[in-house]
Parts: structure tokens; C-alpha cells; sequence
């Protein structure tokens, strides 16, 4: 049985003998199926998928892993993952959630901007492609950000979408606009989310911060703070948290439609509808900033 085997690899995992006594489906996003597993003293956030979406989970795990170790931001710590039968799996750490204060979001954008700053690579990418939702997400090491953004995140989603059907144009004078744009944006090399908007961030009951569901990478530090403005925004808070510690630079309020396009064009590739004419609008407004 599926949950016994899930519930046998957690007590390996933990060195602490689990069994599931009940188990509850929660919000587990747009992708993954979710689930509630409740001990008698300790309960986990599991999420489901197809087996063949086990290297998604797996880098999920790694990318928590490297967030929680610079020590700067609260995330579910990571317990197990694989396969068993027809579907993947990951285990999370249980948080109970809350309702923000804005104390709380003004502490969440100093300990993001924080990480931002923790410096352990001079190339932006990353050691394994993973998944913007469930797009591959393309992170070969590149030494320029205007080449890596350009060609592993607007070109990638562009070409997939026109796949898809989507009539975007000429895309490749567009990818070559993109890099003269970005040719002089020189950022160090920042640990990012990868897919910070509201949904993946909240409080804990305990009123302490917690981000989670990461696409993560090295780039930009701004492509964070420009996805936390899609889809509703966060506090104003968080916005004077942030920049506090890391004031962004000239130029961010252009660099933001472009960094979201990224998002707007795999939204798109996702669910179709009007993600494609949001997209369409974004790129004419990008073509009038040279």
C-alpha cells in the first residue's frame, strides 16, 4: 500500500518510528496533490504526482536544502521523496499557518533580502534543470545574466508556447532585444525562489515567516521582488522590509515587466486563455524601452 510505504520511509528517514493514524487531503497547488499525514505526536505535508514527475520532487528537496542552509529564511525542511507504485512523492515538514501582521511581511522582505545576499557562485544557473510549475525550468551555467534570462528563460517559454500554438511573432529578434536590454544589468549571482508570489509565502501561527513550493536558481535578485507583485502583491511592508537591507537598483520598475513576462508566457504554456494576450501586451511594452 502506497501510505505504508510513504509512512516506512519517513520512519527511516527520521530514525523515529511513524505510523499514520490519519491522513487528510489539503491545498496541495495547481500540480501536486496534497495531503495531511497525522501521527500520534508529529503530522506531514505530503505531496503526490506521477511517477514520472519524481526529479521535480527531487529538486525541490535540494533547492529547500540550499535555501534553509544560508540560515536566512523559514522553509519546510525536506524529509523524504521517491516512488512507489504509479506515483512520486514528497515529504514535507508540517507548518501550521497563520495570519499576517505587518511586522511579519516587513521581516519576511529583510530575511529574503538577506538570502539574496549570501554569495556562493560566480555563474547564474544552477547544478540541475527542475520546474517552474510543471515547465521544465532550464538552469545550464551561464556566465552572463543577459545571455542566461534571455535564452534559458524568455527564449525557452517563447519557443514552447509557439510549439503550443501561440502566435507571438518573430521571437528571435525579440530574445536578441531581451539580451541588449539586460547587456548592462551586471547582478552578483543570487539565490532565488524562483516563484515568489503570494501563494507560496505566509506566517506561521507563531507569527514567524515561511516560504515554500521554490523553482530555484541563481540569477537576479530582482526576479523575486518582480514576482511578488504578480497576482495581487504582498503588503507594502514587505516591499520597505526588502529594501531596507537591499535597495533595488534604477531601472527595476522596466526590469520587472520583463523578469514577470517570464511568468505571464509559462502561465500561458500551462493553462492557455488570456495568459497569451497578457503576454503579447508585455512584450510590446518591453519593445518600447530601447
Amino acid at each position: 500500500m502506497m501510505w505504508t510505504s510513504i509512512a516506512q520511509h519517513i520512519s527511516n528517514a527520521t530514525q523515529s518510528d511513524f505510523s499514520i493514524e490519519q491522513q487528510r487531503s489539503v491545498r496541495g497547488g495547481c500540480i501536486n496533490q496534497g495531503y495531511c499525514l497525522i501521527g500520534s505526536e508529529t503530522r506531514y505535508f505530503v505531496k503526490l504526482n506521477q511517477a514520472a514527475q519524481a526529479a521535480m520532487f527531487e529538486a525541490e528537496a535540494l533547492g529547500l536544502k540550499q535555501m534553509i542552509a544560508t540560515q536566512t529564511l523559514r522553509l519546510p525542511h525536506p524529509i523524504c521523496w521517491g516512488t512507489v507504485n504509479t506515483s512520486s512523492y514528497l515529504v514535507l515538514e508540517w507548518l501550521d499557518l497563520g495570519r499576517a501582521q505587518g511586522s511579519a511581511w516587513a521581516k519576511m522582505g529583510q530575511q529574503l533580502a538577506h538570502m539574496h545576499q549570501v554569495r556562493s557562485v560566480n555563474q547564474f544557473g544552477w547544478e540541475i534543470n527542475n520546474t517552474i510549475g510543471s515547465t521544465p525550468q532550464i538552469n545550464t551555467w551561464t556566465k552572463h545574466w543577459a545571455d542566461f534570462f534571455a535564452e534559458q528563460r524568455i527564449g525557452y517559454q517563447l519557443k514552447l508556447a509557439c510549439r503550443k500554438g501561440g502566435d507571438f511573432g518573430n521571437i528571435e529578434p525579440f530574445i536578441d532585444l531581451v539580451k541588449a536590454i539586460l547587456r548592462e544589468r551586471r547582478p552578483h549571482p543570487s539565490l532565488v525562489h524562483g516563484d515568489l508570489w503570494s501563494g507560496n509565502a505566509s506566517v506561521t501561527t507563531a507569527g514567524e515567516p515561511v516560504i515554500f513550493d521554490p523553482a530555484t536558481y541563481y540569477g537576479d535578485h530582482e526576479v523575486d521582488v518582480a514576482m511578488t507583485e504578480l497576482f495581487g502583491g504582498f503588503p507594502a511592508t514587505f516591499y520597505q522590509g526588502y529594501q531596507s537591507v537591499l535597495p533595488l537598483d534604477v531601472g527595476y520598475q522596466q526590469r520587472k515587466v520583463l523578469y514577470n513576462l517570464y511568468h505571464i508566457i509559462n502561465h500561458y504554456n500551462l493553462f492557455g486563455g488570456g495568459y497569451g494576450s497578457q503576454a503579447i501586451g508585455m512584450m510590446n511594452t518591453i519593445k518600447g524601452f530601447i
